[in-house]
């Protein structure tokens, strides 16, 4: 596998860690709605690190998830569980951001980064064993 490809996918996989990090300070601190954004981001990114080892890429989050689910959760590479989890985070992160009424509980925000860690998780496991020497 090149090493240009390798290394993008590096980088985004730290960039979903620290969207990760930061999702679980703005918890800590009762910043349920930015908690929401980063533990979702880090989902995304996540994802685009996957995607960037096919050398995908696309403009809109809709995109970079059908990609996945297409090329990853229909072959059984990655669990079913794991989409819907993904569109939820991807789900209630358009409420925090668009919905002016919108008010994201603590609840909301435990529960979107624990399904963000759970993801993270499979990700990282899947970068592993397929960018291995």
């Amino acid at each position: 596998m090149e090493s240009s490809v390798k290394e993008l996918s590096k980088y985004r996989l730290e960039r979903s860690r620290e969207d990760l990090e930061t999702a679980e300070e703005n918890l800590a601190s009762g910043k349920y709605r930015a908690s929401v954004n980063r533990a979702y981001y880090a989902v995304f990114h996540a994802l685009r690190a996957i995607t960037a080892l096919d050398r995908f890429d696309s403009g809109k989050h809709s995109g970079i998830i059908a990609f996945f689910n297409q090329h990853y959760v229909k072959p059984g590479i990655f669990d079913k569980e794991i989409s819907k989890m993904i569109d939820s985070c991807y789900r209630l992160r358009e409420k925090a951001d668009y919905d002016d009424f919108f008010l994201a509980a603590k609840d909301d925000a435990v529960i979107q980064l624990e399904k963000a860690k759970r993801i993270m998780e499979a990700v990282e496991q899947y970068i592993t064993s397929r960018t291995a020497p």
